[in-house]
């Protein structure tokens, strides 16, 4: 990794991008510190102090405390993924969006600007409940407001005026965000909404470590319990790091194929299919469907629910239907992703064949075979990376006294994003580079 950075830097076209994408990354990181006007930021930050790891507190890990903050990009780059995520499930039932994907480059601009439309639609809902909600617990009522929190608004202005002004803005910033993305994926290395939530999550997890490093004067064990808490953290990241390249290569043998003097095909390739093949989206969608009641009843002060009680975090029922939601979405994805249908009918198209299954139906059923077993394997390495941290992290926290914001700051879901988006920003580097020495060869 390092050796492929310095190698970057050797060249100015790949030296550039990167220049760009810092600052990019940097404009970003700014905007997290601006606070909306009319947010009595204090009371917000508040909400968030002892929290254990619901949803609200992973999507503050992923804005980098920029929703904790109040800032303009609080809402961050959820709803523009959301939105990616409802397109591309439209296409299997509406059939002018399944054209479009299968337009090339035309295509592509369509769905492009259709999730752009899309966007501010979950943006607008995510504004509603985070305004409506923190209203209701009386952070945007005018009574609470003074001069340094009202910054431009006056205590005369209505609250249903003023939480319209508020949720605005944090719509116009979430468009802004998914503007930066997008700049950053055209100009900058690599796909930039991944790299606006993976230094998101960085700079939570950052200041979470200075914030304990400043305890350290009153406690004197503080600094041993924050190298074991660190080599937690390490160990888990080896154990993501060797599961997230795992694949299973099935070997395909093409024929060889006589037109007119010359002889094609007989070469030996493979398919890859990933462990892991849908990434950290069957977590983020696990934990989305267990807090969304908690989120709809703290919307309406209903606290003291039954809910919590039986599947509030760090319940025994939490983690059970966590691991079944996994599993479930694990499933789903993998069979939206990988079509063995498809795939067998191709390998027949064009002479290729799996050595020992017969080309047809056979390679399609011994695919879906192969494809099962995997999606259970990382099924349930998806569920043992999310439940067995997250306990380990709460005994930490209640038997050594660790802050919440650090064990929040490494949830597993951090983890697995920052992984994936560190290695696949080497793969684009290395890419890059190699179509600069490509283009020095052919020019020599």
């Amino acid at each position: 990794m390092f050796q492929t950075l310095i190698n970057a830097f050797k060249n100015k076209e790949v030296r550039s991008k990167i220049l760009l994408t810092l600052l990019i990354l940097f404009i970003y990181r700014v905007g997290c510190w601006i606070p909306t006007p009319g947010l009595n930021t204090d009371a917000l930050a508040g909400a968030f102090t002892g929290t254990e790891n619901t949803f609200l507190t992973l999507l503050n890990g992923i804005t980098g405390d920029a929703l904790q903050n109040g800032a303009l990009p609080a809402l961050g780059i959820s709803p523009y993924i959301n939105a990616s995520i409802i397109s591309q499930l439209l296409t299997i039932a509406i059939p002018a969006l399944e054209r479009w994907s299968k337009q090339g480059d035309e295509g592509k601009r369509k769905m492009a600007m259709f999730t752009r439309v899309l966007t501010v639609i979950p943006a607008v809902v995510q504004a509603v409940g985070i305004v409506y909600s923190f209203g209701m617990a009386g952070y945007l009522s005018a009574g609470e407001f003074n001069n340094e929190s009202l910054n431009i608004f006056a205590f005369d202005m209505s609250p249903v005026l003023l939480g319209f002004i508020i949720g605005v803005i944090l719509v116009c910033g979430a468009v802004f965000t998914m503007w930066l993305g997008e700049k950053l994926t055209d100009l900058g290395i690599g796909n930039g909404i991944s790299l606006l939530i993976f230094i998101g999550i960085l700079s939570t997890a950052g200041i979470a470590i200075v914030e304990n490093i400043t305890s350290w004067t009153n406690n004197e064990n503080a600094p041993w319990y924050l190298l074991i808490f660190l080599a937690l953290v390490i160990s888990i990241f080896f154990l993501i790091t060797l599961i997230d390249g795992a694949e299973r290569k099935i070997p395909v043998q093409y024929a060889k194929q006589v037109k007119g003097r010359k002889m094609y095909g007989g070469q030996s390739t493979h398919i890859p299919i990933k462990v892991n093949a849908s990434g950290v989206l069957p977590i983020i969608f696990a934990t989305a469907i267990i807090t969304f009641p908690q989120l709809i009843m703290q919307m309406f002060n209903a606290t003291d629910n039954w809910w919590i009680m039986l599947f509030g975090t760090g319940q025994p029922l939490y983690f059970v239907l966590s691991g079944l939601l996994i599993l479930f979405f694990s499933y789903f994805y993998a069979m939206i992703q990988f079509q063995p249908d498809e795939v067998a009918r191709n390998l027949q198209q064009y002479g290729g064949f799996i050595p020992g299954i017969r080309p047809g139906k056979a390679t399609a059923e011994y695919l879906k075979r192969v494809s099962r077993r995997l999606t259970l394997f990382g099924a349930i390495y998806l569920a043992f990376v999310f439940i067995v941290p997250s306990v380990l992290f709460s005994i930490l926290q209640t038997t050594l006294g660790f802050a919440s914001s650090l064990t929040n700051a490494f949830s597993s879901t951090g983890m697995l994003i920052v992984v994936s988006v560190a290695l696949e920003f080497q793969k684009q580097l290395e890419s890059q580079l190699m179509m600069r020495q490509y283009k020095g060869f052919l020019k020599n």
